[in-house]
């Protein structure tokens, strides 16, 4: 009888290729949604994939309410938890997205508490962010943003909350040792559908025009085929429990996103920006574009991922970031989101 896995927010960008994975090795999957009306798209989305979806269900659960998450995690040997608010609209209060992601976490894994290994979605934007950053930046598992910066957006501030929050609880409770956190950065790579997550709307946004110009900023960047495969060996790898992994190929600027973009795009080149526009200006724009104003705390630093020690215990060498880049433009004509 298979082995029987929680995904939870299984309809999202990430979630969507955990299911797929561990469905093709050979893993039962049993996915929660917020409203089960959501599971015919990835039913159907999964099923164009050649997933074995007779081993895929689902459940209702919202991490806003307390009800089904102990059903969803019963019977689960592992339970990973991926849903998390990420609009790509930042709320002007900064801990606007933290309820839903923190007390969320939190009753995710007190339902998992009789679970083997708990697997937990969090980001590098946990780690990142602290005043008076050096020009580049190395960031190392023991890494955490400081949340009493002012400059920080309500994603970062939720992603850290949740973190924390998370092994603030394994830590008290005793399972410490069966948590892992996966920590990706800029996460592209292809869609398998065309609900796009908030990263590759950015790309769209990229090849739809939408942009004549780009902040100077730069971010690490990791494959969702990549972040999907390590979630699945945190799993199968006990020394990975208490462990921080960091899910990252290399950095690129948004510049040399669209550099590459264009390249490989050659018949949507004249809609791509190519020009970079100065921190100065971004930081005036940003006052009245609240879009832009999410890039803020970005300025001034090269964030450079140290996952050596990721590859040494899982065995997982990352797909290029130009290679991630180039498989999210592609699958969104596949999809038909431009």
């Amino acid at each position: 009888m298979a082995q029987r896995i929680l995904v939870t927010g299984i309809s999202g960008f990430i979630a969507k290729h955990i299911a797929l994975q561990l469905l093709q090795k050979g893993y039962e999957v049993r996915g929660t949604v917020r409203s089960l009306k959501k599971s015919h798209q990835v039913r159907q989305t999964l099923d164009n994939a050649n997933a074995p979806i007779e081993e895929l269900s689902f459940i209702e659960a919202d991490l806003t309410s307390d009800d089904g998450w102990n059903e969803a995690a019963e019977g689960c040997v592992c339970v990973m938890h991926v849903a998390s608010p990420f609009p790509i609209s930042q709320p002007r209060d900064r801990d606007a997205l933290t309820p839903a992601a923190r007390d969320g976490a939190l009753r995710v894994l007190r339902a998992a508490r009789e679970a083997e290994r708990i697997i937990m979605t969090s980001s590098m934007v946990a780690m990142m962010y602290r005043p008076n950053r050096p020009p580049v930046l190395s960031v190392t598992e023991n890494d955490w943003t400081d949340i009493s910066w002012s400059a920080l957006t309500a994603y970062i501030v939720s992603k850290t909350e949740a973190e924390k929050a998370a092994w603030n609880i394994a830590t008290e409770e005793g399972f410490k040792h069966r948590l892992t956190t996966v920590n990706p950065g800029f996460v592209l790579g292809p869609s398998l559908d065309s609900d796009l997550g908030t990263s590759l709307e950015v790309i769209r946004m990229f090849l739809k025009g939408a942009y004549p110009a780009v902040p100077p900023v730069s971010y690490p960047v990791v494959d969702v085929r990549d972040v999907a495969a390590l979630h699945i060996r945190a799993f199968e790898i006990p020394e990975t429990g208490g462990r921080r992994l960091i899910a990252s190929s290399d950095t690129l600027s948004l510049k040399e996103i669209a550099e590459i973009l264009i390249e490989t795009n050659p018949n949507r080149a004249k809609k791509i920006p190519k020009r970079e526009l100065s921190a100065l200006i971004v930081r005036i724009a940003a006052l009245f574009d609240r879009n832009l104003s999410s890039v803020i705390p970005d300025l001034g630093a090269v964030p450079q991922a140290n996952t050596s020690y990721v590859s040494a215990l899982t065995g997982l060498e990352f797909r290029t970031a130009r290679e991630a880049t180039v498989a999210a433009a592609r699958s969104l004509e596949k999809v038909n989101a431009l």
